[in-house]
């Protein structure tokens, strides 16, 4: 059996947008986690600030891109989706050490 395991950090945890009992837990390379900084924005994290109108439309690609639905939130960060329960059970916290394994399985259906 082919398998692979590869160390990897919890770096955000989000419940299902549509009200269902899922939660996404996006992973980082340890070399490339960073944890996040307080809010300093007082309309939430996901809102850009900007000095001037110019700023704006200079950066209007990149506000778009933060938009969920318009091509916002994609990451090149492995993201898997647990049920509630699973979840519960692995009681994993942002910051956390994880590894995944992945496993090839057996091609001949054994």
């Amino acid at each position: 059996m082919v398998s692979m395991k590869r160390e990897f950090i919890v770096a955000k945890i989000e419940g299902s947008q549509d009200g269902s009992p899922y939660v996404y837990v996006t992973f980082n390379d340890p070399k490339e986690y960073k944890p996040d900084r307080p809010n300093m924005n007082p309309f939430g994290s996901n809102v850009a600030s900007f000095s001037s109108i110019e700023d704006l439309m200079k950066n209007m690609p990149k506000v778009m891109a933060s938009i969920p639905g318009m091509g916002g939130g994609l990451t090149d960060s492995p993201t898997i989706k647990f049920s509630m329960h699973e979840y519960q059970d692995m009681g994993i916290k942002v910051g956390d050490k994880v590894y995944v394994e992945i496993q090839k399985a057996d091609s001949s259906g054994v």
